[in-house]
């Protein structure tokens, strides 16, 4: 997310009450999470075991917990509760502004877009040309739509991120203050769901089609023209190369790739990154070839147990 315009690190340790390591004029443009942080951005880390991630990312204002050697250009923002912070950071840049009309004033429709009565369309949204909101559509602020778009019944575009710190009392909820992109030629079918970035955008390539009650988390980017099939469930943080193929109610953990071109079979679960140009099922998925071998080999268990109970 980056800001209205930029601030100095002076101005940014003033509002979340935090010392700061540099110079009080350094610049800083923006703030995201570590796997979508640019140069100018403010990343937070909380734990030692990420000290030296965040402060070698492209990030360079670090938001930590701890007071550390600085490296040269950047500079540090040291506070007793970064993820807090980082909190405290979006609810300045980016507060909740709660609706006042069904479809926001602020909101940009395009050209012959038809929104069908009971949709909302929250703040500073952007829907393109040629695009079909069908009744009971719920689309969130600064969700950004291109043409020729379509969205079924029930679908959600920009609810919260599932992020939640694990605190001794309670868990506590990170902030979202990214948003939801919609590529052109895509269509959304009916109840789904797909989640706001907590930084950045939650990217959906062109000529992409979901079918219904499908789950997208946030921060996942899905490439150009992949089909996907009903009840998938996306967890966070994914990159869904293009063309790939996901069949029904297949479940994906956060922070993998998926290959360009890659077919995942139906009711798979996909607990690591998959190379494209190949087919997967089965859980943990993995080859075709390779899964239908292990299948073969588990039939064979009884007649070798059976035989082993013969020689006994």
């Amino acid at each position: 997310m980056k800001f209205p315009r930029p601030h100095t690190l002076e101005e940014i340790a003033t509002i979340i009450s935090s010392n700061y390591v540099g110079d009080a004029d350094f610049p800083v443009l923006g703030m995201n999470e570590i796997h979508v942080v640019q140069p100018g951005d403010i990343v937070f880390v909380d734990h030692p075991k990420y000290y030296d991630k965040a402060l070698h990312s492209q990030a360079t204002v670090i938001l930590i917990n701890k007071k550390v050697d600085c490296p040269r250009g950047k500079a540090l923002l040291v506070s007793d509760d970064p993820f807090r912070d980082f909190n405290t950071l979006t609810d300045h840049f980016r507060p909740f502004t709660p609706a006042t009309a069904v479809i926001s004033e602020s909101a940009v429709i395009g050209k012959n877009t038809v929104i069908q009565p009971n949709a909302f369309v929250g703040n500073n949204v952007v829907i393109g040309d040629n695009c079909t909101i069908h009744s009971n559509v719920c689309i969130y602020d600064h969700t950004v739509i291109g043409d020729n778009v379509t969205i079924h019944s029930g679908s959600v575009l920009g609810a919260d991120a599932f992020y939640y710190k694990n605190r001794p009392e309670k868990f506590d909820k990170l902030l979202s203050g990214g948003n939801v992109v919609i590529k052109d030629n895509v269509d959304i079918g009916a109840l789904c769901t797909i989640d706001k970035g907590v930084s950045a955008s939650t990217i959906i390539g062109e000529g992409t089609k979901l079918d219904n009650q499908v789950h997208v988390g946030h921060d996942t980017v899905i490439g150009s023209r992949c089909l996907i099939a009903s009840q998938v469930g996306i967890a966070g943080c994914v990159l869904i190369e293009d063309f790939v193929t996901i069949w029904g109610q297949v479940g994906i953990t956060s922070g993998i790739t998926i290959g360009e071109k890659a077919i995942i079979s139906a009711q798979s679960g996909v607990s690591k990154s998959l190379p494209g140009h190949k087919s997967y099922f089965g859980t943990p998925a993995d080859e075709f070839r390779k899964k239908y071998k292990e299948l073969a080999s588990i039939r064979l268990i009884p007649d070798i147990i059976d035989k082993l109970d013969k020689i006994q």
